[in-house]
C-alpha cells in the first residue's frame, strides 16, 4: 500500500507527513461507517471515501446507492481539500443525486446527508467555505 498524506496524496515511505491507512476490505456496514465518520471528523474524507467505496462494491444491490452516494460525496470534499472548487461541487451534487435513490439504511439521515451537500456545493460555487458535512 502506497504512503499517503491525510489528503490522500502520495509521500515518500517513511515521511512524517504520512497518515496510517484505512483497510481495503470491506467492513460490516456499521463499522465502516463510524470509520468514515471518523475519518471525516479527522479531515481526511479521501480515506472515508476508500472505506466507503469498499462498502459500496461489497453491498447488496438495493443498498449500492446509499454506499455509492457517501462516497462521492466523500470526493466531492476531497477535491475540496486539494483545492479544485469545480470538482468538488460537481461530485458532492452528483453523490447528492445518488443519494437520493437511496432508502435509508443502518442509521444514515439520507436526506440530511443530500442537504448537505447541496448546500456545501452551493457555498463551494459562491466562494465561500462550506459547513462541516456529517454522514
Amino acid at each position: 500500500m502506497r504512503a499517503r498524506d491525510a489528503a490522500g496524496r502520495p509521500v515518500p515511505l517513511g515521511s512524517p507527513d504520512a497518515v496510517e491507512p484505512v483497510p481495503e476490505q470491506a467492513l460490516p456496514p456499521l463499522e465502516a461507517l463510524a470509520l468514515a465518520r471518523s475519518l471525516l471528523a479527522q479531515g481526511r474524507p479521501f480515506f472515508a471515501h476508500d472505506v466507503l467505496e469498499a462498502a459500496w462494491k461489497a453491498a447488496p444491490g438495493p443498498q449500492r446507492p446509499l454506499w455509492q452516494g457517501l462516497a462521492q460525496v466523500c470526493v466531492g470534499l476531497t477535491h475540496l481539500q486539494r483545492a479544485n472548487p469545480v470538482g468538488a461541487a460537481r461530485l458532492l451534487r452528483r453523490g447528492a443525486e445518488t443519494l437520493d435513490d437511496a432508502g435509508p439504511a443502518h442509521g444514515v439521515d439520507v436526506v440530511s446527508v443530500v442537504r448537505q451537500a447541496l448546500a456545501a456545493a452551493d457555498a463551494v460555487d459562491a466562494g465561500t467555505e462550506p459547513d462541516p458535512l456529517e454522514l
